[in-house]
């Protein structure tokens, strides 16, 4: 017999465990509640990443076919003591699975089996990636345990550069989330307090005011929205509203300024009874803000929106079939996730339209990821980046072009052999420009080479276009 799902119960789950009580409670009704059978699936390796999983109970088998043999790479306990000791397995990594396709819009990366009765809740995606704006702590715990999971991917699969892509989409979406999930965090605690006095002023508002003037408020809530103003010029509004409130005798409504305008106070005081102006200002007031909170939601719910597509178009969670690519939006991807680590270096698009390319998307990312990182190191941080495309006969040309110090040309034969690295020691394996060779002329029956000299080095791709 299973345990309900309570606040209380979440509580003993690393992931949920610095929530109030309320947010518990939230967590507790969101999730669906399923039982596995032993032996059961709860998703396949490859499988589209559908649900966040939290594991409440049991045992799950993490698998994976590699060659001719399926292996096992993990196990997740409900409860981490009952766990076998794994020195650098966090405690917070047995209790949930999922997060990682699900953020990057692939498959998940092995095969889980219940072993035993398992219990679990499941989050679609929409409540996960709310899960994260509305609980930060959250974050906290989850994002140690991804890049830990990368770590063990390497380790237990082999395949580096792959992780490597997976490291540098997670490192980006940390980046790249932090601004809009603080954005949507501070609009809903904003809409909270905002909520909280609007509903009582609105019922005094439908009790004193006539139909007209409850049409004259809404009439200004409804007129667009004021253009962003500067610094200086914010601050002249505010106090040129200030001013107004107290004229008209409302000195206890300056807290409202920051909302309001002198048209639109104008435009209120003209349409209202005297007698009713002051719960009209705090009406007006209370909507424009949760109509400017909402737009800040919006915003920043798009904001995500697009990371999460750009994640999705970067990475393959495991090797995808092969299929009709556009490598332009796959550059572009490639540039969105390393955004942090090209601050400083001007990034040129040359991009002309191409024909698509039948290619495994996630391994041309990786190529576009070693280019690019490569020319951003060459240039130590300042200088230009410069990534033209073009059609070239039966093939598909992308050129990615720094103006860095260049490659000595007597090192230029063995660019693309195996350990060979300019890189000082600790700082490169050898292997980069190598797996970019065999991507794009053994898995692509394309072409790559260098040409370099001090400001001006290109690797040129050619791939065969269908």
């Amino acid at each position: 017999m299973t345990i309900p799902v309570t606040a209380a119960r979440l509580r003993g789950i690393e992931l949920f465990a610095e929530l109030d009580a309320e947010r518990l409670g939230w967590l507790a009704g969101a999730g669906e509640h399923r039982v596995l059978r032993d032996g059961e699936k709860l998703f396949d390796d490859g499988e589209q990443a559908e649900h966040f999983y939290v594991l409440l109970a049991g045992e799950l088998v993490l698998s994976k076919r590699i060659g001719e043999r399926e292996q096992i790479v993990g196990r997740h306990f409900g409860d981490p003591a009952a766990a076998p000791h794994a020195a650098d397995k966090p405690r917070a990594a047995h209790q949930y699975t999922g997060e990682l396709p699900l953020l990057a819009g692939g498959g998940y990366v092995a095969a889980a089996t219940a072993a035993g009765e398992v219990e679990l809740l499941a989050y679609d995606k929409d409540t996960f990636l709310w899960m994260l704006v509305r609980c930060p702590e959250v974050c906290r715990v989850l994002l140690p345990v991804l890049v830990w999971r990368i770590r063990s991917y390497e380790a237990q699969a082999g395949r580096r550069t792959m992780l490597e892509g997976l490291g540098t989409l997670a490192a980006g979406l940390a980046h790249e989330l932090n601004n809009p999930v603080a954005a949507l965090v501070r609009a809903a605690a904003e809409f909270d307090r905002t909520a909280a006095g609007l509903a009582g002023t609105a019922i005094t508002w439908g009790a004193k005011a006539t139909p007209g003037e409850r049409a004259a408020l809404d009439r200004l809530v409804a007129a667009p929205a004021r253009p962003e103003l500067g610094a200086l010029a914010a601050a002249e509004a505010l106090d040129a509203v200030a001013d107004w409130l107290d004229s008209a005798g409302l000195p206890d409504a300056v807290d409202l300024a920051a909302d309001l305008t002198v048209a639109d106070l104008d435009a209120l005081a003209a349409e209202v009874r005297p007698e009713v102006l002051a719960v009209a200002v705090r009406l007006l007031a209370g909507r424009l803000s949760a109509r400017a909170l909402a737009a800040d939601a919006q915003a920043a719910g798009r904001a995500i929106s697009t990371l999460v597509a750009s994640a999705a178009a970067y990475a393959d969670l495991g090797r995808a079939p092969e299929r009709e690519v556009d490598v332009v939006a796959g550059l572009e991807a490639t540039l969105r996730v390393l955004a942090p680590g090209l601050t400083g270096i001007a990034v040129v698009r040359d991009f002309a339209p191409l024909p698509p390319v039948p290619a495994h998307l996630g391994e041309l990312n990786q190529v576009w990821t070693h280019l690019v990182r490569n020319a951003a190191q060459a240039m130590n941080g300042e200088g230009e980046l410069r990534l033209t495309t073009r059609a070239e006969g039966p093939c598909v040309v992308v050129e990615v072009r720094d103006n860095g110090p260049g490659v000595p040309p007597e090192l230029l034969p063995r660019l693309f052999q195996p350990f060979f690295t300019t890189k000082d020691i600790g700082h490169g394996t050898g292997l980069g420009l190598h797996l970019c060779h065999e991507i794009v002329a053994v898995r692509h029956n394309g072409s790559i080479e260098a040409v370099s000299m001090p400001g001006d080095t290109r690797f040129v791709v050619r791939l065969p276009a269908r």
